[in-house]
This record gives C-alpha cells, structure tokens and sequence, in this order.
C-alpha cells in the first residue's frame, strides 16, 4: 500500500526531466527564459550555456541531481542569462546585402546571378570603402558559395604563414587542419597538427599571422614558458597587438554565417 509519502516522492520522480526534450521556465522581472534541460551521466556539475546561433539556453545536470536542484542553480543565476544574452550581437547571415570584414575589411555581400568570372564563382570588386564580395549563380547557392570562398582564402593565408613561420624555427607541422571551433582560434597536438579556427580570415592580417606563429612555436615548445613566447614575439613583433585584438573583438567574429560562440557557466 503507498503511503501519503510515498506518492509524493513518486510525482517528485516522474516531474524530473528524462531527455534532452524537457525544459523549465525562470523569470527575470518581466522577462522569462526557456531553458532545455539535459541530464548527463559524465556531467559531474550543474552547467548552463548559451548557444549563441540561436539564443537557447542548455543546462546540463548529473545523473544524480534532482530537477528541484537545477532550477534553484538556474533561478540563482537568472541575472547572468539576461546580461549573457543582451550581449550576443545580432547574427549576420551569408546573405546578399548584409556586411561582413574579410581580412578585417568590411566587404558589402553581393548576389550576381548573371555574371562569371574566370577565376571562378566568388569575387572582390570595388576599392577603399566601397568593396564588395560577389557570388554568381542560383541565389539557393549563395550562402555555401561564400562560407566555400572563405574558407579557402583561410587556408591560403594560414598555410602561408605557417610555412613562413616553420621555416624560420626548423620544425613543420604534420598536418594542418580547419574547423569552426568556439574556445579556441588554435591549437597543437603532441604529434604536431596544427588546427585553426577559419574564422581569422575575418580578422586583419596581423591577428592571423600572429595566431599561424603561436601554433607554429608551439612545435618547438610545447608549452607557454618564457622560451615559447621569446619565440612567438621573434616570429611576430605584433603579438601583443594582436592578443589585444582578439580580446576585444574575438567574440565577434562568431556572430557571422551559422556558428556561433558558446557562453557558458559552471556550477556546483
């Protein structure tokens, strides 16, 4: 027979979310945030994060957390949310008239259904202030056509500068690698991969050629000693420039085509 007690732990039970499906609901003042919940078996804290494509909002629990707990740690931090998403800028879609930098130069996006050119189905034309970054063909096309064009010119100047950089140091990477990564611009394995962000081919130069040096002297120094970055700074004078440039605009490049950053804050 169930007892009073019992019933009540099992309508607690059958409350707690089963599947990436369910959801709660905090408010702030007069705003309400809708927040997908996920239980995770490798989860060892209580985490929210924002995906920054779209405005939702995750929060992921352990196993052994009960849904109660979650929404305490959600409302306690319902401030955070509110100040996390009026920053995320408004996305910039690939999309014919919207404005996006390539190598830190703003480029007017452009649809050019009628006109080739040799060099092939993506182009620059116009001078100074007044550039623009065209595509021809079906306008169903136009977006994968820039993100292509884009991330081509990516591994054209990453790879440039790596080389440029690895010839200097004496040591070549076995691989280079592109990805649309949110934590990092960089990285190098212990075997000597180098992966970068293709994102850099937003930023101006200095920041991309500063990025290819970091990498490229991690292959020497797998580390950040005093050795690595004497190294860094040999092989780009501007890195602090750059790092400062990154730090204040970084963020920002995530907002153009589909992917975006990924706020995020861990709790108990």
């Amino acid at each position: 027979m169930k007892t009073p007690a019992f019933a009540e732990l099992l309508k607690a039970f059958q409350r707690e979310p089963q599947g990436e499906g369910d959801c709660l609901v905090v408010r702030h003042g007069e705003r309400a945030f809708r927040i997908a919940v996920k239980r995770s078996t490798t989860a060892r804290r209580l985490t929210l994060r924002i995906r920054g494509a779209t405005g939702d909002i995750v929060l992921t629990m352990p196993a052994r957390t009960s849904f109660r707990q979650a929404r305490d740690f959600a409302e306690r931090h319902v401030e955070w949310l509110g100040v996390r998403l009026a920053r995320i800028p408004r996305r910039t879609p690939f999309a014919p008239g919207e404005k996006i930098p390539l190598r830190g130069v703003d480029h007017v996006l452009r649809h050019c259904p009628d006109r080739i050119r040799r060099t092939g189905p993506v182009w620059i034309e116009g001078e100074e202030e007044t550039l623009a970054l065209c595509a021809s063909g079906e306008s169903s096309h136009f977006e994968r056509r820039i993100a292509d064009y884009l991330r081509r010119e990516a591994r054209r100047d990453i790879e440039q500068a790596v080389f440029r950089h690895a010839a200097r140091t004496g040591k070549r990477p076995v691989s280079l690698s592109l990805r649309d990564t949110s934590s990092r611009w960089g990285s190098c394995s212990a075997k000597g991969a180098l992966n970068f962000s293709w994102r850099l081919i937003l930023a101006p130069p200095f920041v991309l050629d500063y990025l290819a040096a970091h990498e490229t002297a991690h292959l020497r120094h797998h580390d950040h000693s005093q050795q690595f970055w004497a190294l860094t700074r040999s092989l780009c004078p501007r890195t602090g420039e750059a790092e400062a440039w990154l730090k204040a605009n970084g963020a920002q490049l995530h907002r153009y085509g589909r992917r975006a950053a990924l706020p995020s804050l861990n709790g108990e």
